[in-house]
C-alpha cells in the first residue's frame, strides 16, 4: 500500500500545485493528517481507500476543472488499482463536497472519514486563512455587511454567486461542526469552530468601531 500511495502522490502533485493556495497540495497534506488522526479511532476503516480518496478528492473539483488534467478514474487505473476498489474510492470522493448543503449521502466509514478530514481543514485558523486566500484569488470582497446570508440554496446557486469571504463563514463554515460524522471529527471540530467564532466577533468589533 505504501508504494501505491507514494505513486498517487506523484500523480496529483502537479495538478494541485496549479490551484490557488486554498486548495493546493499543502491542503491535501493537511487533510491526510486529519484523516490519519481520525483513523486511529476507527480501526475498521480501509486505510488505502481513505488515503487514496484524500489524495484525489479535489482533482475534479468544479472550481478548478481543466480538460488537461486526468480524471480520478484515469489516475487510479494508471496506478493499477482494481475496479471494485476504484468504484469505492470514487463513491467516497463524490460524497465529500458541501455543495451548498446539497451533499450526497455518506454510505461508508471511509467516506465519512474523508469528508470529516476535509471539513476540519475548512474551519479553525487554517480555515480562516483558506477562505480569504480563495476569496482573494477570485477577487471577492473581504466582507459585505449588506449581503444576505443564504441558508437554503441549490448547488448551482451556491457555486455561481461570488459572496464576500465573511458571508461564506455563515453560509458554510459555521455549519460544519454540527455536520461532522465521526466521533473524533466532532471532537476535533469543537476547538476550531470556537476559534472561528472568536475571529468573527473580533472582526465585527473592528469593522463597526
Amino acid at each position: 500500500m505504501k508504494q501505491l500511495i507514494e505513486n498517487c502522490k506523484e500523480c496529483v502533485l502537479s495538478i494541485y500545485e496549479s490551484f490557488d493556495a486554498s486548495h493546493d497540495y499543502a491542503h491535501i497534506e493537511r487533510v491526510l493528517k486529519n484523516a490519519e488522526k481520525i483513523m486511529t479511532t476507527e480501526p475498521l476503516a480501509n486505510q488505502a481507500v481513505v488515503r487514496l480518496g484524500v489524495l484525489l478528492h479535489d482533482v475534479e473539483d468544479a472550481k478548478y476543472y481543466s480538460e488537461k488534467n486526468p480524471t480520478n478514474f484515469d489516475i487510479l487505473t494508471s496506478l493499477g488499482v482494481e475496479g471494485e476498489l476504484i468504484e469505492e474510492i470514487l463513491h467516497c470522493i463524490l460524497s465529500v463536497s458541501f455543495s451548498g448543503g446539497n451533499e450526497k449521502e455518506i454510505t461508508s466509514l471511509e467516506g465519512a472519514i474523508i469528508r470529516d478530514a476535509d471539513r476540519l481543514d475548512a474551519i479553525g485558523a487554517i480555515g480562516i486563512a483558506r477562505t480569504f486566500a480563495f476569496g482573494g484569488a477570485k477577487g471577492r470582497k473581504l466582507y459585505d455587511i449588506d449581503e444576505v446570508v443564504r441558508l437554503k440554496m441549490s448547488e448551482m446557486e451556491y457555486r455561481q454567486r461570488g459572496t464576500a469571504s465573511v458571508t461564506h463563514f455563515h453560509e458554510k463554515l459555521l455549519l460544519l461542526k454540527d455536520l461532522m460524522i465521526t466521533e473524533e471529527g466532532k471532537r476535533l471540530a469543537e476547538e476550531r469552530h470556537a476559534f472561528m467564532v472568536l475571529f468573527l466577533e473580533q472582526l465585527e468589533n473592528e469593522v463597526n468601531k
